[in-house]
């Protein structure tokens, strides 16, 4: 089973290695010991509790859909020509970048600081893991 350190897991979760000391402290976050007597959190513990305490920003939409991955997030810059634009988000801690007609964004109505919502649909995700190691 994989283990992450204290580090490890502050990095994974975007948190200080202190706030991750204090989940463990308080029993939020397993932890264990491994060979060496340093603390270690398992990864399916990790992954179970980076999952409860995710919280998505509300669609502001109001649409129903089938896409399940929508991100709520600000417009941070649009490269726009005639006839295509690259419209790129912040969405949390993630960077969105959307390819569409210069027409759409006009519609739309996106500027640089706008409210917005991407949407993605995939039929192709592509998974890697460290060093190639499956």
């Amino acid at each position: 089973m994989t283990h992450f350190r204290i580090a490890e897991a502050a990095r994974l979760l975007g948190v200080s290695d202190d706030t991750v000391r204090r989940w463990t402290d308080s029993g939020s976050l397993p932890v264990t010991a491994d060979a060496s007597g340093r603390k270690v959190i398992a990864g399916a513990d990790l992954a179970a509790f980076a999952r409860a305490q995710a919280h998505a920003t509300p669609d502001p939409s109001g649409v129903g859909r089938s896409a399940r991955n929508r991100f709520v997030g600000l417009v941070t810059e649009i490269v726009s020509d005639k006839v295509m634009s690259q419209v790129e988000m912040q969405c949390g801690p993630h960077r969105v970048v959307s390819l569409m007609s210069t027409e759409a964004v006009e519609e739309l109505g996106l500027e640089v600081g706008s409210l917005a919502v991407s949407v993605v649909k995939a039929s192709h995700i592509i998974v890697e893991t460290p060093g190639g190691m499956a």
